[in-house]
């Protein structure tokens, strides 16, 4: 007798909380990979692209420099809060709906920073533009891994990464450019065309039939608890110079609010059965001397990719342009010590190898911290070039000891907090040092006018040469001005490289990693 046939295999169901996503083969596979790695490049570029343009727009609205930079610390804190949400945003809408969603928004709140009047209203679509940012780098990243075969992955993550590190050096260029020649709004209506564009391309590329939500709760407490306490801090930084930070009440009143706010969001995500940042990795040596040393480290290197460009434009009369030039020569080495970088830890003790990078770093801010006015635009670009060949150095060894160390089901975890740590300190260290640095360089500027005896000399020998006295004056304070902002920005150098010294000592904290580490896993 014959047996009836076999039932064909039923497909396998798509997991709740994952998109089906499209076939893909040669050029059209390779170009959906272009298209998320645009989208990368679009949410790293804002990182920067503003960094060169502060004065500019700070001057078009009536604010100091040191509110001009509210600009760049609220982007990069609404960014780093809004990573730690992708994952259940992706569980609960599907990564490829959220991915075109925050793009297509991205495009949206890009538009209307541009048409901004005033300075507040800026900052506001600056922290919506972040936001909409948050999810773009590591959903492009998983994307990518997901639409391409592992035997192809490889080659998809350089082409990932080679956004990453092209979109920091095109951010100060591109923004000079752009600002010098167009206007400040150009920086952002730049977006516009290419994250519209990419969005909507993305969406008839990958989303396709209906999603499954997965049924994840959602820790309200823990958000609005992560939103205040950096919120308040991030803007307590900010104002704190303003308003003769502790004198003022409001300050005190933001700093007591943030600390408290700051402990409950301890005691409720170390509690929570689903915590919006699962603080329990922190339980592990590796990861948490990892975070401290990253805080340390790209804090004070993303506050003097912010200093340099306002010393140069406000103290040595470049423009935003050549501003840009001289700042996207940090990252021209990167790109040539990834790949060393990646050989050396794989041979190495991965400590060595991030001492190597982080003492490096240190000894770029103490040749930093010896400039004076008389350097020409060669000199400058010279040492911002060194500073590139560090940043892999430490970068990949710290990822590979912090990610090894965690348990493997904690990895997308600690991914995401670690995204979150190095983006966050970045902005806090930014608006520390720019508050310092105008400190200081009203104190360098009393202590000279106080200890130049000279002076009042400079001013008759002007008035006899037929200067005027208020002209005479205003001269003479702008010479000593120049001085007093030179001294402050060199102290600060020497003060970031003490920084980056303490980091190459934590450095001995960390164990050697415990487990092979997928570098492309990250966010």
């Amino acid at each position: 007798m014959t047996e009836p046939p076999a039932p064909e295999a039923a497909p396998a169901a798509t997991p709740a909380g994952t998109d089906e996503l499209p076939v893909l083969t040669g050029g059209r596979l390779w170009a959906a990979g272009v298209l998320l790695a645009l989208a990368n490049f679009v949410s790293v570029l804002d990182l920067t692209i503003t960094n060169v343009s502060v004065p500019t727009i700070a001057g078009s609205m009536g604010a100091s420099i040191g509110q001009g930079t509210w600009i760049i610390t609220s982007y990069a804190v609404a960014e780093a809060i809004t990573v730690p949400l992708t994952g259940w945003l992706a569980g609960r809408f599907g990564p490829t709906r959220v991915f075109c969603v925050a793009l297509l928004a991205f495009s949206l709140v890009s538009f209307l920073c541009a048409l901004s009047p005033t300075l507040g209203v800026l900052v506001g679509f600056r922290v919506l533009q972040g936001m909409c940012g948050g999810p773009l780098m590591p959903l492009s990243q998983t994307l990518l891994l997901r639409i391409f075969p592992r035997h192809l992955q490889a080659g998809a993550m350089a082409l990932w990464s080679v956004t990453t590190l092209v979109a920091p050096i095109t951010g100060p260029i591109l923004g000079g450019w752009l600002c010098d020649g167009f206007g400040w709004p150009v920086i952002f209506l730049i977006n516009v065309p290419v994250a519209a564009g990419a969005g909507l391309l993305a969406w008839r590329v990958f989303v396709r039939g209906k999603f499954q939500a997965a049924p994840a709760p959602f820790d309200t407490v823990g958000l609005i608890l992560l939103v205040t306490w950096v919120g308040l801090l991030q803007v307590m930084l900010d104002l704190g110079k303003d308003l003769d930070w502790f004198a003022s009440p409001l300050i005190a009143a933001m700093a007591c609010a943030s600390a408290v706010a700051f402990a409950a969001f301890l005691i409720w995500e170390l509690t929570s059965d689903h915590p919006i940042i699962n603080l329990r990795v922190f339980r592990h040596r590796g990861f948490w001397a990892a975070m401290i040393i990253f805080a340390c480290a790209l804090g004070g290197f993303f506050a003097t990719n912010v200093l340099t460009p306002l010393w140069l434009q406000t103290n040595m009369g470049y423009s935003a342009t050549q501003a840009g030039l001289a700042t996207g020569a940090t990252a021209i080495l990167a790109v040539f010590a990834a790949p060393l970088a990646a050989v050396l830890v794989s041979k190495l003790d991965p400590r060595l190898v991030a001492c190597a990078g982080l003492g490096w770093l240190m000894v770029t801010a103490l040749m930093r911290g010896t400039a004076n006015t008389d350097m020409t635009f060669w000199q400058v670009w010279g040492v911002l070039v060194l500073v590139g060949a560090a940043m892999p150095t430490f970068f990949m060894p710290l990822t590979l000891v912090a990610m090894g160390s965690v348990d493997p089901a904690e990895t997308a975890d600690a991914a995401g907090l670690s995204s979150f740590v190095r983006t966050a300190s970045g902005a806090f260290a930014t608006s520390i040092v720019t508050t310092r640095w105008e400190s200081s360089a009203a104190a360098f500027h009393a202590d000279l006018a106080g200890r130049s005896p000279n002076l009042g000399q400079g001013i008759d020998t002007l008035m006899r040469r037929g200067v005027g006295r208020g002209e005479a004056l205003a001269m003479v304070n702008r010479m000593v001005d120049t001085q007093a902002v030179l001294l402050a920005t060199n102290a600060l150098f020497w003060d970031i490289a003490l920084v980056f010294g303490f980091a190459v000592c934590l450095v001995w904290l960390l164990p050697r990693p415990g487990r092979a580490v997928e570098m492309t896993g990250g966010h």
